[in-house]
């Protein structure tokens, strides 16, 4: 997927969230090239950055470069029962209120309830124990 990020910020392997338009894009002629390619909300990778500049009021130096991007991997937990290296899953973040520092990748940023997603890589046990008994792995997966 190809769009446009600040010349500062593009880089190969940078992980960004894409948290919509400034007001200044909805009359930019790259508008659609640049945020109409993205979904708000997702997190996205960059896989290539292009030597292509176009002049941005947004990003800081005033200009942007076009780059390939993929929807990035997300790190979080899930129930080990269903943690197996390729398979589907429907992402279910946990019935829970806690605030405990297992919170952030319970309920990552990007990931949304439902989502249909594959289960790239396994990664173990959290940090600590869920303080509600839940027995978590943690799982890269891709959506």
């Amino acid at each position: 997927m190809i769009t446009l990020i600040g010349n500062k910020l593009a880089e190969k392997g940078l992980k960004f969230m894409h948290y919509g338009a400034a007001s200044q894009c909805e009359e930019c002629r790259f508008k659609t090239t640049c945020i109409e390619s993205l979904e708000e909300g997702r997190m996205y990778k960059i896989k290539e950055v292009k030597n292509t500049e176009h002049p941005c009021p947004v990003h800081e130096g005033g200009n942007v470069k076009v780059v390939d991007v993929e929807k990035a991997m997300i790190k979080t937990t899930i129930d080990s029962k269903r943690a197996f290296e390729g398979s589907n899953v429907v992402f279910t973040p946990p019935e829970c209120e806690e605030e405990c520092s297992l919170h952030e990748l319970c309920f990552p940023e990007g990931l949304y309830r439902e989502d249909k997603c594959k289960i790239m890589k396994k990664m173990g046990s959290p940090h600590e124990e869920c303080p509600k008994g839940l027995n978590l792995t943690v799982v890269l997966l891709k959506y």
